[in-house]
């Protein structure tokens, strides 16, 4: 991962100032991003607007464009707030619009709301409404101006939360006061793969066929290297602009496969900020016409799996000494090894093989730079003797509320019998 120093004050707050941005990325912007797929002599207007889904003549097109990209700004005071949340699959994004009388600058100011639950799988038809409590608030890159994406969970109307709600929890284990004391920092690694939308295979692989093998790939440059690279940049911008705390991208050892960073986030901050720039990407590959899979093992054989690695650290970790706190923490992650495993992502099993920089799903083990281990601890944190730890085994498709709450519960919370621990030491060589 890019190295992360420390987080941001945004995560201070929930509804980062930006008073000096110019302006949204309109859809004239997106227009790199579409596939080169139009034969010569195609009406380049048309083909630009893919979004529209239309065959128009240049000049409905441009209407249709002045209307979107409309700045509302001087002639009202309403806002839109894109309201998304988790639908019924866990991994699955939603989102409707509503119209705000003023802008806002949190999300205590904004209006529950409510959808049909019996329609995304998270509620029976003779009792559909699932309520939705805001939570956290971004800017939106798409609308411009004073609009805003709304991260919200969750709940029955008699204030339950739903089952597919995992923020809920995740939040009562940050607002714990020992959690809360030890201000746990999240860098999540987050791994995507691009796909054709029309086959569903790898974006730049010949259709039924395969690229080269893997090697020139990673971090790579070129057309015959390096597939949806605008993609990637277009999403990075629209997370800076957003407020998310992105900090770098990269693409991936397969080829058509690409990873971004987000972090350091604090608590429950690290989870909003992933699913936000989640929903951003999936905005932008809807508009490029390509198709966003977060499937762990999206191409099987000798190809990279995609993770979610997860970087972590306490306050007991980052000062001096710190690296006792870690091989204690590594000490409880084995010990949980199967709660983790269950918890990190549908499919991981097809991914956490022991090869492709994969530890095995039904072992645990640690390393001081080992990518082929379920934690890797760093050669710096080594030498300083204090920082952080790295979480190998959480799939692309883990959610990040499940993923940080439980690691903050199991290394700050957790207490294993002496017995345990004492077996445990001895088995992974560890000297706590």
């Amino acid at each position: 991962m890019a190295q992360i120093l420390a987080p941001s004050m945004q995560w201070q707050m929930r509804m980062p100032k930006y008073s000096n941005i110019a302006s949204p990325m309109t859809t004239k912007m997106w227009s790199s991003l579409l596939m080169k797929q139009n034969k010569k002599g195609t009406n380049r207007s048309s083909a630009k607007f893919r979004v529209l889904a239309l065959k128009s003549e240049d000049s409905t097109v441009n209407r249709l464009e002045d209307l979107l990209n409309l700045d509302i700004t001087p002639y009202t005071d309403k806002i839109i707030a894109e309201y998304i949340w988790i639908g019924g699959t866990g991994i699955d994004m939603r989102s409707k619009s509503k119209t705000i009388s003023k802008p806002v600058e949190h999300p205590s100011e904004l209006p529950k709301w409510n959808y049909d639950g019996s329609s995304t799988g998270q509620a029976p038809g003779e009792d559909s409404e699932v309520i939705l409590y805001p939570q956290a608030i971004f800017k939106d890159p798409f609308r411009g101006g004073n609009n805003i994406l709304v991260i919200c969970d969750t709940y029955t109307p008699a204030g339950e939360p739903i089952p597919t709600n995992k923020r809920h929890r995740a939040a009562e284990i940050f607002s714990n006061s020992k959690v809360s004391a030890e201000v746990p920092w999240f860098g999540i690694e987050q791994e995507y793969t691009l796909l054709q939308q029309n086959v569903k295979w790898p974006l730049g692989w010949p259709v039924g066929a395969y690229p080269g093998p893997q090697g020139p790939y990673y971090c790579g440059a070129g057309a015959d290297k390096s597939f949806g690279r605008d993609i990637a940049d277009a999403h990075y911008k629209a997370c800076l602009y957003a407020g998310i705390n992105i900090s770098g991208t990269n693409g991936e050892v397969m080829p058509g496969q690409w990873e971004y960073q987000v972090g350091p986030s604090v608590g429950i901050d690290a989870g909003d900020h992933i699913w936000c720039s989640r929903y951003l990407l999936e905005r932008i590959t809807e508009q490029a016409g390509v198709v966003l899979s977060l499937d762990p093992k999206p191409i099987e054989g000798d190809w990279n799996g995609a993770g979610c690695h997860t970087n972590y650290s306490t306050k007991s970790t980052r000062e001096e000494g710190g690296y006792e706190t870690i091989k204690k923490a590594i000490l409880n992650l084995s010990l949980r090894h199967k709660e983790h495993i269950s918890a990190y992502g549908e499919g991981n099993e097809r991914r956490l093989t022991g090869k492709h920089e994969t530890a095995s799903i039904d072992s645990f083990s640690w390393g001081v730079a080992n990518r082929g281990c379920s934690i890797r601890v760093g050669r710096e944190t080594e030498k300083q003797g204090k920082g952080y730890l790295e979480d190998r085994r959480p799939a692309s498709n883990m959610d990040p509320y499940v993923v940080t709450s439980l690691l903050a519960e199991t290394t700050i919370l957790w207490e294993p019998t002496l017995e345990a621990e004492a077996l445990a030491a001895q088995k992974l060589a560890l000297n706590v």
